[in-house]
Parts: C-alpha cells; sequence; structure tokens
C-alpha cells in the first residue's frame, strides 16, 4: 500500500512538474515573439480551460491551435434570446409577479402547448420561455459558465447539436410521459451540456485532476438537485391558478447529453464523422424521435 501510495505521489509530482515546464516554455516563446502581455494572458486562460475541458493526452493540441476564432456566438446568442423573451414577457405582458410568470406565456407562440402540437416548431422554440426568475437565472448561469468552455474547445457548431439534442428529446420526453402539460425553459438544453460533460469527466477523472474533478462533479450535482426541486415544485404544488410545467425535459435532456454529447466531446482531436458511436448515438437518437413522433400522432391522451 506504501508503495503504491508513493507511486501515484510520484505520478502526480510528474504531471505538475510537466504542467510547470510547458507553462514556462509558452510564456518563453510569447515574449520571444514580442506578443506582451496581453496573448500571455490568453494563453493562460486557455490552458485554464484546457484543464477543466479536456483529459491531458489532447490538452497540448488544444493549446497548439487554441484561438477565440470564432468566438462562442452560439451560447451567448442563445442567451441573449431567451433572456430577451424573458423580459419581454414579464415587462410588456400582464404578470402578477415575476418569480412565477404564468398568464402572459399561456398564450406565446414559443410554449410547448398540448393542444399545439402541430405547430412543430414549439418542440424547439419552448427553449426560449422561462416560468420565473429562478428558471431562467439558473439556466442561463449554467449554460454561460459551462457552454462558453465548452464551445471554445468545440466550437459552436459542436455545441449547438448537443444543446439542440438535448431541447427536442425534452419536449419529445415531455409529450409522451406527460402529454397533457405545458413546457418551458431550456433546461433540456442545459442538461444535454451538463450530461455530456459529465460523462467526459467520469471517463476521463484521473487525466482531469482527481481533485479538480470531485469539485467539478459535486457543482453538477448540487445545480442538478436545486433546479430539478425548483421543477418539482412548479410541476406538482404550484398554485390552483399558476401554471404546471412538465420536468420530464430535464430527464430526457440529460439522457441526450450522456450519449450525443458524450460522444461530441470525447472527439475534440478526430472527425466526429469516423467515430461509430457518434452514429450509434445518432440512430439511437433517431429511433427515439420516431418513436415520440408515431406516439403523438396516433396514441398521446392529448389528441
Amino acid at each position: 500500500m506504501a508503495a503504491d501510495r508513493n507511486l501515484e505521489m510520484e505520478d502526480v509530482n510528474l504531471n505538475l512538474d510537466r504542467d510547470m515546464k510547458g507553462e514556462l516554455e509558452e510564456e518563453k516563446e510569447m515574449r520571444e515573439d514580442g506578443g506582451g502581455i496581453d496573448p500571455f494572458k490568453a494563453k493562460k486562460v486557455h490552458r485554464v480551460v484546457s484543464k477543466w475541458m479536456l483529459p491531458e493526452k489532447v490538452r497540448r493540441t488544444y493549446l497548439e491551435r487554441a484561438n477565440c476564432l470564432p468566438p462562442p456566438v452560439f451560447i451567448i446568442s442563445i442567451s441573449i434570446a431567451e433572456l430577451a423573451v424573458f423580459i419581454y414577457y414579464a415587462v410588456w405582458k400582464p404578470q402578477k409577479q415575476w418569480i412565477t410568470l404564468d398568464t402572459g406565456i399561456l398564450e406565446s407562440p414559443f410554449i410547448y402547448s398540448p393542444e399545439k402540437r402541430e405547430e412543430a416548431w414549439r418542440f424547439i422554440s419552448y427553449m426560449l420561455v422561462h416560468a420565473g426568475v429562478q428558471h431562467i437565472l439558473g439556466n442561463l448561469v449554467m449554460q454561460l459558465m459551462l457552454g462558453i468552455p465548452l464551445e471554445m474547445v468545440h466550437k459552436g457548431l459542436r455545441v449547438g447539436l448537443v444543446y439542440l439534442a438535448g431541447v427536442i428529446a425534452g419536449s419529445l420526453a415531455s409529450s409522451i410521459f406527460d402529454p397533457l402539460r405545458y413546457l418551458v425553459g431550456a433546461s433540456g438544453g442545459v442538461y444535454a451540456l451538463m450530461g455530456g460533460y459529465f460523462m467526459n469527466v467520469l471517463v476521463n477523472f484521473r487525466e482531469m485532476i482527481p481533485a479538480f474533478g470531485i469539485v467539478r462533479l459535486l457543482i453538477i450535482i448540487v445545480i442538478i438537485v436545486s433546479d430539478m426541486g425548483f421543477a418539482l415544485y412548479r410541476r406538482f404544488f404550484v398554485s390552483a391558478n399558476g401554471l404546471p410545467v412538465s420536468f420530464a425535459a430535464h430527464f430526457a435532456g440529460g439522457f441526450a447529453g450522456m450519449s450525443i454529447g458524450y460522444t461530441v466531446f470525447s472527439c475534440f482531436d478526430k472527425a466526429l464523422l469516423k467515430d461509430p458511436r457518434f452514429w450509434i448515438a445518432i440512430a439511437a437518437y433517431s429511433v427515439y424521435v420516431l418513436f415520440a413522433v408515431f406516439f403523438n400522432i396516433f396514441l398521446s391522451p392529448a389528441n
């Protein structure tokens, strides 16, 4: 046991020495190139992001080609759109209070409504509408804190794919398992990002720095528990005058993230379309979508 502990400590020290050497070499290169302090600070940001988002074996590849072009446009744009829609319904539509929006969003063309399932855009646009201040703040904080670093590493196309896969999976799951309830919020997309990142941390736990790995898992768990608590309250304990909202999107978004999201986020230095895991995940997702469409057309209690 003592020998094993000593070997583990030696491995940790070697990793720390390697990181320190890498940082010193990069700092020397930046100063020799005359880049000044700003490029060096940018490199430090990328180094921190790589430690949080990538296993050790691909960090150097990321750092060699890291840049902010294109910037994380997808996550920022989605967040601005969600905030703008929330402010619109909170300020310019009649509301009893901001904490629990109800009457103003019932007639929204964005909300998922069981009676208007033929308007297919609602299976995606519901992500723009939120049930209250806590709801939108929780989603915005999480998707910005996690989504921006993910988009810096994996770029907007891949992050957008995972996010929208979670959004669509969420609305379809709600239409199956809670077919008579309304659905609002971006939790399906947020949980897809968390699910993909969560699986990546679990699979590469030792490489992504164990101490930080534990902290990251705990943070994700705390956020999930608090958000699920609010979702359950909105679903089962809302007042008679309120708007019961489905919570099935949380689970479906998480599963979409743990399948498609994990595959996408674990293929940083690989061609995604050449990875058989990606096509297996897409096939399973397609079967789920086809079943949900069949259910909504022929079997749904909301028909």
